[in-house]
């Protein structure tokens, strides 16, 4: 059902928002046993949001050589992929689609942290308390739904290999709801991906949330209906979380 040998989401210090370097987080997966392990680091256009929690021109390029001489170095011992996690805009589609050109990425991730409300953007991963204020100001139901159609714009427009931690958007608020309205999106965008060919990661940040990853085991439930391939992720921002919880996964895959 799924491969626990390979980890294909974590992100370094590159990010602004993890810590630890490639190679610690290389160390790591030798440590935990893995075969392959897939940096995903995040890209944004046209976001105005108050900190930076992606990677800039300069510092994908320094990701990509630190990456590629990491590369040869554990050649034999681990794969190593370089990959990155594309925050989709949908006012911003050719230029994401430019950059996606200029590097041969191993994997593509696909997810949508930003929210635009009255000229600027919300981070709805966020767990600081002024924006899990300003959800409950725009209203919980209506931030889902808009999530999750830019998603299904994204499975469209955007050439990806997987869609990340799908449901996770507004994770840290506790009047998270997923109402029918978004559960039929949720199965249109499952359909979609199926047609385009797209994994679904199962991202086990989740876990220490929520005791079950993103997404939850019913949608895994419908996803495994579509027939999608599965894919783990940990979502590692330290070295130390590389591969958590993966071995929770075959049997919490036997979902039939």
């Amino acid at each position: 059902m799924i491969d626990i040998s390979t980890d294909g989401h974590v992100h370094t210090k590159y990010c602004g928002h993890a810590v630890g370097e490639m190679e610690e987080y290389v160390v790591a997966a030798l440590e935990k046993g893995l075969k392959r392990l897939i940096f995903l680091e995040h890209f944004e256009a046209g976001i105005n949001y108050f900190e930076l929690t992606w990677l800039t021109p300069d510092k994908f390029a320094q990701y990509w050589r630190e990456g590629e001489e990491l590369k040869k170095k554990y050649e034999g011992r681990i794969e190593l992929g370089l990959g990155v996690e594309v925050g989709f805009n949908p006012l911003c589609i050719d230029e994401t689609r430019d950059f996606l050109s200029s590097y041969a990425w191993d994997r593509v991730g696909l997810s949508c942290h930003f929210f635009y409300h009255q000229g600027r953007h919300v981070n709805m991963l966020s767990r600081k308390k002024a924006n899990l204020t300003e959800f409950s100001r725009i209203g919980i139901s209506h931030m889902l739904e808009v999530y999750l159609n830019n998603l299904l714009e994204a499975v469209g427009q955007i050439p990806v290999d997987v869609i990340c931690h799908l449901d996770a958007a507004l994770r840290h608020h506790d009047q998270v709801r997923f109402e029918q309205k978004h559960l039929e999106l949720i199965e249109t965008i499952l359909q979609e991906a199926k047609e385009q060919q797209i994994a679904l990661e199962v991202n086990t940040s989740g876990f220490p949330l929520r005791g079950e990853p993103f997404p939850s085991l019913s949608i895994l439930k419908m996803a495994q209906k579509q027939e999608l391939t599965f894919v783990a992720g940990s979502d590692a921002h330290r070295p130390q979380d590389v591969g958590r919880y993966f071995d929770r996964l075959p049997e919490l895959l036997n979902l039939k």
